[in-house]
């Protein structure tokens, strides 16, 4: 019985006209890949695992290998516009529904804008310059704008710590690598991803730095241990 069989097609937007570029086509046992410019993939899959396509961080549905009857023809259209596909970004819908929450709860802090001498100079009557007051006195209130600033850095940077957890998740860790407990925890520490590499990544490219670190990882429990027998 074969084991393992490999799955092709191509991908097209909501048209199912216009081949789909860079689209991540995924397997639940970790494997993956990508369209080329013609919308075409091929994949190698158990005959147990499932697939499934995401472009921009929105994926669809999982495909069971087993019940796809064309396996050299499986093709798909996503529900996204092709013209308009390179100027939209998503981000996972949970994630962006508690972001702007978050924004909503705090909105005078993120709405915040240190004020400048600018703000505090007004045209007086017959075209002299006069002082708002108010305004002038708050330029120089610096204890209180940079706690609003402050306070303001950090709701960003919670908010960048949030999404960088809400991709690199435990869920997706283990699923990928297997891990538990301890390792699991020093795993997650060691290889945490930046923000940047995070918000810009597909889900095909994220998925192999998972794994790429799950292999140096291995290797430096390995000589870790290593060291360890030849110390005694």
């Amino acid at each position: 019985m074969i084991s393992q069989v490999r799955i092709s097609g191509k991908v097209f937007d909501i048209t199912e006209k216009s081949p789909l570029e860079a689209v991540s086509v995924l397997s639940s046992a970790g494997n993956g890949t990508v369209t080329d410019a013609q919308g075409r993939y091929s994949i190698v899959v158990n005959l147990k695992d499932s697939i499934w396509f995401s472009y921009l961080n929105k994926g669809t549905i999982h495909y069971p290998v087993s019940k796809i009857v064309n396996q050299q023809a499986f093709d798909i259209a996503l529900h996204v516009a092709s013209t308009v596909l390179k100027d939209i970004r998503f981000s996972p819908r949970n994630y962006k529904l508690d972001s702007i929450q978050n924004r909503l709860d705090y909105a005078k802090a993120f709405d915040f804008h240190k004020p400048g001498v600018g703000s505090s100079i007004n045209m007086a009557p017959g075209g002299g310059v006069g002082l708002d007051l108010d305004q002038f006195i708050q330029m120089f209130q610096f204890r209180r704008n940079r706690r609003m600033e402050a306070f303001q850095e950090r709701l960003l940077r919670e908010e960048e710590d949030r999404y960088v957890d809400h991709r690199f998740s435990r869920s997706l860790i283990i699923r990928l690598t297997g891990l538990r407990g301890g390792s699991l925890d020093s795993f997650i520490v060691r290889y945490r991803p930046t923000v940047e590499f995070t918000r810009y990544s597909t889900d095909y490219e994220f998925q192999a730095y998972i794994k790429q670190c799950f292999y140096n990882y291995q290797r430096y429990l390995q000589m870790k241990q290593e060291l360890r027998l030849n110390d005694e």
